[in-house]
């Protein structure tokens, strides 16, 4: 089948679907005129005042019933989307939450508290202000250990006699 044969046969085809659309949409209004002509008929308004005050009572039963028709749809629909949604919360929980896998977020502490507390804490949190100030003693060495080490070896060399004579 050619292109040119394809496009052609697919806008027939729309062509007579909006026609059935209108004619749907036509059925549909024709239908509501002839449900409303039935169940609500005009009123007979050429009567005296006690047939015309029996005429509001019936009409007032009658919109008090669709009135309860109407509350009862409403509750019904309310219910079953609360059934829904339970329903959908039980299957989420079936199916088990997947945690997204968390970036590692390099943050000081008194950034952390900031965002915690907001901006309206000035919070600074520095771990070293309350510890206690140790001083560190230098050691002294021995400029005499520092010096050449020749001098030593005179002495060690005594050391090393007394052992070798035993």
């Amino acid at each position: 089948m050619t292109s040119s044969r394809r496009h052609h046969l697919k806008s027939l085809m729309l062509q007579i679907a909006a026609t059935w659309i209108e004619q749907e949409k036509i059925d549909a209004v024709e239908t509501k005129e002839a449900y409303m002509a039935e169940a609500c008929p005009a009123p007979d308004l050429n009567q005296d005042q006690a047939a015309l005050m029996e005429l509001c009572k019936k009409i007032h039963q009658f919109i008090d019933k669709i009135d309860d028709a109407r509350y009862d749809a409403e509750s019904k629909v309310q219910k079953a989307d609360k059934e829904i949604e339970e329903l959908k919360l039980k299957v989420v929980e079936l199916a088990g939450v997947k945690k997204p896998a968390l970036k590692k977020v390099r943050m000081s502490a008194d950034a952390m508290l900031q965002a915690l507390l907001g901006g309206k804490h000035k919070v600074t949190m520095d771990l070293r202000a309350n510890l206690k100030q140790v001083k560190k003693e230098v050691k002294e060495e021995s400029t005499e250990a520092v010096g050449d080490w020749r001098k030593n070896i005179e002495d060690k060399a005594d050391r090393k006699k007394m052992f070798e004579t035993s």
